[in-house]
């Protein structure tokens, strides 16, 4: 059973849902296709009423919903009525500001004139995945729906309950029949999908692995693409850093969602002035974290989302100590029911260590001393993902400096806070391509055209 909700806080099997069958797919691609042919033709107050109703039921639904993303997911429960109450403003966002971001943009040709129009380029398939089960399907579904396209999503397996909630509300909203189509399929299935004529592009969030093979099978169909997919970012530490403020953040960059986010930090590079105070510092504030019932807001530690999720990321920690690293902290399993890990904080990983390149989806912190600025931004560098990180410094031009010599998507500078729906969010390197929210969000599956106006003869 590929869709299955479990609650990861006991482990306990809440509900199962059947895979839809091949011809239940056709008549959804064949409904969404349908829905095109009118929706692209709609103005932009009339989509925007669809989505700004869609916003509102978000905000009407909200602890519905996220009580739905905690007991599937083991998200805390503040947290996940923060993820609804931002994938609402995202919805919001787009129907206010869709028409502005894909106005006709006027150009000055030496003769005649001419405008480069925006238009929608038909249904986009997105595969989403469970770490953020709204606030993922919200930042494909405002700009794309706004830009005049339909969608068709496969979500997470874990997550079936908060897609099908998610799709719902669009129906509720008064969307015409394939707007927006939550799909039950096999990674079979999926495949098929893609390659089907009537996709017209192909939006991906999630890991490395996932993201290669859509990327390809996108590239083989000439489809457009956008990728979102893994990070290690890196936190910098530099000297004149105020060390408070900075603990504060850097445990909540690494345990905001148990850690299971694209863009947490997940490599502390901490100069020599500061390293032995914020690693003391930093491990109290972590042991201070306290497992439980996510749905208890008293609750600072929740559960990893799944079983599997959890022995992946132990063998993880056990696969970086035989190579060398040093545990300080954590490591284990948390001796409760449920998939609850330690907090955990790795040091002495090396080059050549599994751990110095890959990603901890979870609790797990990797710890590194640096001489000086320089040697923090070689290391930030050396690294095969490229999607966020952050500085913490009291010179904010220093700040801006170093952030500017970081090779990512993103970069934050005494602070990480990337929930806005103006900025746009994305990586480079093996974390992606293309940009989702802010202007650029909107820009990834539509039509560019050049219309030019000129009264001259042809060339002789």
């Amino acid at each position: 059973m590929a869709y299955q909700s479990f609650n990861p806080a006991t482990g306990k099997l809440l509900k199962q849902f059947e895979e839809i069958s091949d011809q239940q797919l056709e008549a959804k691609l064949a409904a969404a296709a349908a829905c095109y042919a009118t929706w692209r033709h709609k103005t932009y107050a009339e989509r925007a009423a669809i989505v700004d109703k869609a916003a509102a039921l978000m905000r009407d639904r909200a602890e519905e919903l996220a009580h739905t993303m905690t007991l599937e997911m083991g998200k805390r429960i503040d947290e996940a009525r923060g993820e609804v109450a931002f994938s609402a403003d995202i919805l919001a966002y787009y129907a206010k500001n869709a028409e502005r971001f894909l106005a006709n943009e006027e150009l000055h040709p030496k003769l005649g004139e001419g405008h480069v129009e925006s238009s929608p380029i038909g249904v986009v398939f997105g595969v989403e995945p469970w770490n953020f089960p709204y606030y993922q399907l919200a930042r494909v579904a405002g700009p794309h729906l706004m830009a005049g396209n339909v969608l068709v999503i496969k979500h997470a397996g874990c997550v079936p309950q908060c897609a099908i909630a998610f799709e719902k509300l669009w129906i509720d909203a008064g969307a015409p029949a394939g707007l927006y189509t939550n799909l039950l399929i096999s990674h079979e299935q999926s495949n098929r999908v893609v390659d089907d004529p009537r996709i017209k592009g192909v939006a991906v969030t999630g890991s490395v692995a996932a993201g290669r093979s859509l990327a390809a099978r996108a590239g083989q169909n000439l489809k457009p693409s956008s990728m979102e997919l893994g990070g290690s970012d890196a936190f910098i530490v530099l000297d004149d850093a105020d060390l408070e403020h900075t603990i504060k953040w850097a445990v909540w960059g690494r345990m905001y969602n148990t850690g299971q986010t694209c863009c947490a930090a997940k490599r502390f590079i901490v100069v020599e002035a500061l390293a032995d105070k914020f690693l003391e510092k930093f491990k109290a504030a972590l042991e201070a974290l306290k497992a439980g019932d996510p749905l208890d807001e008293k609750t600072t530690l929740g559960p990893l989302s799944t079983e599997s999720a959890l022995i992946d990321l132990l063998k993880q920690v056990d696969t970086a100590v035989s190579h060398g690293a040093k545990v300080i902290m954590g490591g284990k399993r948390v001796d409760r029911p449920g998939s609850f890990m330690q907090p955990t904080i790795l040091t002495d990983v090396k080059p050549g260590n599994p751990a110095f390149r890959d990603e901890f989806f979870g609790p797990v912190a990797m710890f590194f001393r640096v001489k000086d600025e320089d040697e923090a931004i070689a290391l930030a560098n050396d690294s095969d993902f490229g999607l966020g990180g952050s500085v913490f410094t009291k010179d904010v031009a220093r700040g801006k400096r170093v952030a500017s010599l970081i090779d990512t998507g993103m970069m934050f500078i005494n602070n990480i806070n990337w929930s806005d729906a103006e900025l746009p969010f994305g990586g480079i390197k093996n974390s992606g391509y293309g940009r989702e929210l802010g202007d650029m969000g909107i820009q990834a599956f539509v039509n560019k055209k050049l219309v030019r106006y000129a009264v001259t003869d042809a060339p002789s």
